[in-house]
């Protein structure tokens, strides 16, 4: 199974890279990003507790299945004034 991650914002410039391919059976998405933390270094970026994610361009929680062919984007909250 694969998936396309999108890194945005704060993510992309911590992490020098706005998208990947990522190869695995993560059921959720929340595993998908345990996956990626455990990468270490500067991944660690993604284990904040805030962090905010959408599954094809749909804003949805961790908890949400995982389908091959699917695109998911992780961003940090946004504030607004």
């Amino acid at each position: 199974m694969s998936v396309q991650v999108l890194y945005f914002a704060r993510f992309r410039e911590t992490l020098g890279v706005d998208s990947e391919a990522v190869e695995g059976a993560y059921l959720t998405i929340r595993a998908l990003r345990e996956f990626l933390v455990l990468r270490g270094g500067v991944w660690q970026v993604l284990a904040e507790r805030n962090l905010m994610c959408a599954r094809n361009e749909e804003l949805c929680q961790l908890d949400e299945p995982l389908e091959p062919g699917d695109e998911v984007a992780f961003f940090p909250p946004v504030t607004g004034g």
